[in-house]
C-alpha cells in the first residue's frame, strides 16, 4: 500500500525490531547484539558494549517497546509505549519525545535517520511522530486498519519508511518501496516486527518465529532481503518478539520474550538470556 504524505503533523514511528541466534562457526567474526527488556534492562552479547548497563536506573511511566542503535553502535535509544525516549551510551543524542502528550494509541517502535540525527516513533494506530532531522512523509493514522501497526523501518536512503501491521500488511511512505504490501493470508501467528535490508526489501517476523522476505533477493553489496530460515513449525517456550539483521544482511537473529536467541545465515550465536527468568520480558534485539 503506497500512500502520499499526509497534511497531519502527527507521526508516530516505530521500528523495532529484534531477533535471536543459533550457533555458527566458532571462527565466525559476526557482530554481537543487545537484548532489551520491557523495563529497559539491557544485556550485551559478543562484541556489544557492556557500558550500556544491565539495569536502567529510571522510573518508567510506560514499558519499553523498542530500541535502535546509533550509526556508530556506541549508543542506543529506547522507546516506551507512552512515547518516552531514553538515551543509553555515548553517542545517542536526545531530540525529544512524546512523553506527556495525549496519544491516540500507544507507541510500538522507532526508527533512526541514517546520520543518527533524528528518529521516528510509530503508534499502533499508524500515526508517526518525528524528532530531530527525521522528516514526516505521511502516516496511516487516518486509515481504517484491519490490524494494529507493530513496527516501523526506515528506507535505505532515509527519505521514507514502512509501517508493518500485525496481519502482515505494509504501508510505505516517501521513497520506501512496496514489496508485497498486502496482508499475508496464511499467518499462523501475528507479525511482530519489520526489518529493512540495506539493498532494499524487508523482512517481516511473526510471533511463532516465521520469517517472510520481501523485495529484491540480491546478494549485494548492498544485500537485499534474502531468506535464511525461520522457526516456523518449531515448538517455542515463548513467543518471538523481534528481529535484527547482521551488518552485511547475510543473516539475522530472532529473539523471544524469554531472552532466547536464534540465528540464521551468518548470524553467530553469542549467548541468550533464558537463564535469567527474574528479568522482565524482552522486547527487542539490536546488533552492533
Amino acid at each position: 500500500m503506497k500512500l502520499g504524505a499526509a497534511s497531519s503533523a502527527l507521526v508516530l514511528t516505530a521500528t523495532i525490531l529484534l531477533m535471536g541466534a543459533v550457533p555458527a562457526a566458532a571462527a565466525d567474526p559476526a557482530p554481537g547484539y543487545w537484548l532489551v527488556g520491557s523495563d529497559a534492562a539491557v544485556r550485551a552479547f559478543g562484541d556489544a558494549s557492556r557500558s550500556f548497563g544491565v539495569n536502567f536506573d529510571r522510573r518508567l511511566n510506560g514499558r519499553v517497546v523498542g530500541a535502535a542503535v546509533t550509526p556508530g553502535a556506541a549508543g542506543m535509544w529506547l522507546v516506551a509505549s507512552d512515547g518516552g525516549v531514553f538515551t543509553v551510551g555515548g553517542d545517542a543524542r536526545f531530540f525529544g519525545s512524546a512523553a506527556g502528550q495525549r496519544l491516540a494509541a500507544p507507541i510500538v517502535g522507532m526508527a533512526v535517520t541514517p546520520d543518527g540525527g533524528g528518529y521516528w516513533l510509530a503508534g499502533a494506530d499508524g500515526g508517526v511522530l518525528t524528532f530531530g532531522d527525521a522528516a514526516f512523509y505521511g502516516s496511516a493514522a487516518r486509515l481504517h486498519l484491519n490490524a494494529p501497526i507493530v513496527g516501523i523501518a526506515r528506507s535505505p536512503a532515509g527519505h521514507g519508511y514502512e509501517l508493518a501491521a500485525a496481519d502482515g500488511g505494509v504501508f510505505t511512505f516517501g521513497d520506501a518501496t512496496c514489496w508485497g504490501c498486502e496482508a499475508l493470508p496464511t499467518l499462523n501467528a501475528p507479525v511482530v516486527g519489520i526489518v529493512q535490508a540495506p539493498g532494499d526489501g524487508y523482512w517481516l517476523v511473526a510471533a511463532d518465529g516465521g520469517v517472510f522476505a520481501h523485495g529484491p533477493h540480491a546478494p549485494g553489496p548492498p544485500a537485499g532481503a534474502n531468506f535464511f530460515g525461520s522457526l516456523g513449525g518449531r515448538r517455542l517456550n515463548a513467543p518471538v518478539v523481534g528481529m535484527t539483521a547482521t551488518p552485511d544482511a547475510a543473516g539475522y537473529w530472532l529473539v523471544a520474550a524469554d531472552g532466547g536467541v536464534f540465528g540464521f545465515g551468518d548470524a553467530t550465536f553469542h549467548g541468550s538470556a533464558v537463564a535469567t527468568p527474574s528479568m522482565s520480558p524482552f522486547v527487542a534485539i539490536v546488533s552492533t
